[in-house]
């Protein structure tokens, strides 16, 4: 416990240090961090909130009528119960669904950041419980990149295709090596303050420092201007949204009708080329896609475009798609037309050249790596078969026994009955909330483990109060990190609250699995336990650390055989023969049979441009003349902590702040700093105006992460949470990936009283007492 000396601690946005001081903590980054975030600030008030969750509680209407579909869901009071009544109610719930239904009807949906630590990752002790329970219906793939994640082994095979996503080239490499930076999607940096498992050192700043320093230049395609940093002075092209596959086809066309192209790189490491040359020709479809083509669609001046494929075709050129790009309707074709753009320039697996995919998405992605995985806590095995994409979960509940297509297969949705929920909140991941809502209606039983009263919690039935990343004991390290880092708790658990390891062993009490379970370990022997096995692999490969004890008196280890050299493809093209890449052909797939074999019209087997619903040149675009950016916000994670100082002081009028056009503005009435409606036929929200020159005309930007706030009839969400907006359909059927980064819509002054913020209120409550002289509860 912290009382007057400093703890260490660690968070997805970054190392620390933390004091309490009453009901704040007081934070310090670690002094190996020579940029640390800004969201640590978020921290501060935030374990006292009163948007925590002080006692286990459980919805009245499940109380009384029992499990069943309920549109009561999510507007319901709720019942503090003790934790024995908790535990006995959700282990009955749980033997009746598996006797009734089986393990499949059971959904282990956590999906989200959580805790960065190892050990108390929530979707890893939810999974490893169901395991033991009999198995579950899973998720596959991310909302942050699901598309990439499927179609990326299609062109370069698994083993590199992991490499793309989690790694790249690093960022020294860049720095020394780089000349030109195409960056599709902008360079985000506020992005590169977290990563999964936390970070100890930022150090993206400083890389890209280092690269303009010497030189290199940087041409951003995006709506937005500052996606990339002012520091970096490159070339804004402000391309409409939606269309970057268009501007992609035109380099290559040039760079093909020059004859800048590197056709012997095509012939020895590509295959399929020919047929993407007769589409980019026009030999497919009658229409060269030439500069003059990709004008009229992405607004960049065909002018403007031939003169930056000659750069890049005279220069050490890094191609680089932004996650967010792939993030929409046919989300697979801009990195598969990244890769063909990369490929014609012949540049692939060299130092500085090449392909690149998250740079400005994560810290982790060129942030180096090391020859071992992580300590982590094994889930065991599911026997049940049955998953969906991540992002069809509204699909799953709403449609069981409907057929679904993905990655060449097809199968039907599963019946879920029960959803089980750790360490995320959906209704700020998923899209078109009011659909979401009546998915959330129809399971049986929902059940949720929450800090804090988020709508994930306010839509449960039976909510347990999970303790804080503060308030246990852990093991953090990211991917690629420098160090492995105790994280000590700081403080006690709020109210009733507990780790999730601690209520998963009184559920499998009850179930009759806690040996299975726990394995005969507390907490503190897990640590000890995991960290053996972790350090005694790495004893196998001649690295020595010390043993525990001495780690977690220290607070910290320095990992040994951390390298920042790596160059994505590098092995391959030394030697493609000897180095194949893990694609059908060995190596890179501008044309895939396999995809093209799937017949999927929103996916064939080439990169090319497809029309998405949502964009300026649509028909849609003359009821909704704006185009939504629903990017990622620089003020907290996600969703995470957005009662923190930090968010807190990005909000205005007490909403999230919505971008737009002065221009946009003065046609619609609107001024700086005026709450405002921003809607379409899906929903609509309140937020606050700000006029930036930052972002394209026709642009609105409105950042994930406000909690969902559905308590004013004047709009769907009072608070700012973009996803009443966004259009809740898959990528593609080959990846089912989500599609919420755009969406059409208008923007109005709002004339009528602004209603408060509802969010961060706790729900009502029904008195138990009430509830025991009816019978509903005993005891």
């Amino acid at each position: 416990m912290a009382g007057s000396h400093p703890v260490p601690n660690s968070s997805h946005w970054g190392a620390f240090t933390a004091t309490e001081d009453g009901d704040r903590l007081r934070i310090e980054p670690h002094p190996l961090d020579p940029d640390p975030s800004p969201l640590l600030a978020n921290l501060t008030d935030a374990v006292h909130h009163r948007a925590r969750v002080a006692r286990p509680a459980v919805r009245r209407g499940w109380l009384e009528r029992g499990p069943g579909a309920d549109r009561a869901r999510g507007s319901d009071e709720f019942v503090e119960v003790d934790w024995a009544t908790a535990l006995d109610l959700l282990a009955g719930e749980l033997s009746r669904v598996r006797a009734e239904h089986g393990n499949a009807a059971i959904y282990g949906g956590s999906y989200g950041w959580a805790s960065a630590g190892r050990f108390h990752h929530a979707q890893s002790q939810l999974h490893r419980f169901l395991n033991c329970f009999g198995g579950f219906t899973r998720s596959v793939n991310t909302y942050s990149h699901g598309a990439s994640a499927v179609v990326l082994p299609h062109i370069l095979g698994a083993a590199d295709a992991a490499q793309a996503l989690f790694g790249g080239t690093s960022w020294p490499v860049i720095a020394e090596h780089t000349e030109l930076l195409v960056a599709f999607g902008g360079l985000r940096t506020s992005n590169t303050w977290v990563a999964p498992g936390g970070r100890t050192r930022h150090t993206v700043g400083g890389h890209l420092g280092a690269a303009l320093e010497r030189g290199m230049r940087v041409a951003s395609f995006s709506p937005l201007r500052d996606d990339l940093p002012t520091e970096a002075g490159g070339e804004w092209l402000p391309l409409v949204p939606g269309t970057d596959v268009a501007a992609m086809l035109a380099l290559c066309w040039v760079l093909d009708a020059e004859g800048l192209a590197d056709r012997a790189f095509l012939r020895r490491y590509t295959v399929g080329a020919e047929h993407f040359l007769a589409y980019l020709r026009g030999e497919l479809d009658g229409r060269p896609k030439d500069p003059e083509w990709a004008e009229a669609l992405c607004g960049v001046a065909a002018d403007r475009l031939r003169a930056l494929a000659r750069r890049m075709a005279s220069s050490r050129t890094l191609v680089h798609v932004s996650w967010s790009l792939q993030r929409t309707e046919h989300g697979e074709q801009p990195v598969w037309a990244g890769i063909a753009l990369a490929a014609m320039l012949g540049q692939l697996g060299l130092p500085g050249g090449g392909f690149g995919h998250g740079y400005g998405s994560m810290a982790d992605v060129g942030g180096g790596q090391t020859p071992y995985s992580r300590p982590g806590l094994a889930q065991g095995h599911n026997p049940v078969t049955s998953f969906i994409p991540v992002a069809r979960v509204s699909d799953m509940l709403l449609h069981p026994g409907e057929p679904f297509d993905y990655n060449g297969g097809r199968q039907p949705y599963p019946h879920v009955r029960l959803v089980y929920w750790t360490g995320g909140n959906p209704f700020h991941h998923h899209q078109d909330l009011r659909r979401l809502r009546e998915a959330f209606t129809r399971p049986d039983t929902v059940v949720v483990h929450e800090p804090y009263w988020t709508a994930a919690a306010r839509h449960a039935d039976i909510v347990l109060p999970a303790t804080t990343t503060v308030e246990r004991d852990d093991l953090g390290v990211g991917r690629g990190d420098s160090h492995l880092l105790a994280m000590k708790r700081v403080r006690a658990p709020f109210g009733e609250a507990r780790d999730d390891y601690e209520i998963f062993v009184g559920l499998a009490e009850r179930l009759g699995i806690a040996d299975a379970f726990t394995e005969g370990r507390d907490p503190a022997r897990w640590l000890a336990h995991l960290y053996g096995q972790w350090r005694a692999g790495l004893t196998a490969q001649g690295l020595e650390l010390p043993d525990f004890d001495r780690f977690w008196a220290a607070g910290e280890v320095a990992l040994p055989g951390h390298r920042h050299d790596r160059v994505l493809l590098a092995e391959f093209r030394a030697d493609p023969a000897r180095h194949p890449l893990g694609t059908p052909s060995g190596r890179v797939e501008l044309y895939s049979a396999t995809v093209a074999g799937f017949g999927y019209p929103d996916c064939p087997g080439y990169p090319r441009w497809l029309e998405p619903h949502d964009w300026l040149g649509g028909p849609d675009a003359r009821r909704y003349g704006l185009h939504l950016i629903a990017n990622q916000p620089a003020a907290r994670l996600h969703s995470q902590l957005d009662m923190g100082a930090h968010s807190q002081s990005s909000k205005v009028a007490g909403r999230e702040p919505v971008r737009l056009h002065p221009e946009d503005a003065e046609a619609r009435g609107i001024r700086a700093g005026q709450v405002v409606r921003v809607f379409n036929d899906r929903g609509s929200c309140l937020a606050g105006a700000v006029l930036s020159e930052h972002v394209r005309r026709g642009v609105v930007q409105l950042s994930t992460g406000a909690w969902f706030d559905p308590s004013s009839e004047l709009a769907t969400c009072a608070h700012g949470n973009p996803n009443v907006l966004t259009a809740d359909r898959g990528t593609s059927r080959l990846a089912q990936g989500c599609t919420g980064q755009h969406a059409l819509v208008d923007v109005e002054p709002i004339t009528a009283p602004v209603p408060p913020i509802r969010a961060y209120d706790p729900p009502r409550f029904t008195a138990a007492p009430v509830l025991r002289e009816s019978g509903i509860l005993s005891g």
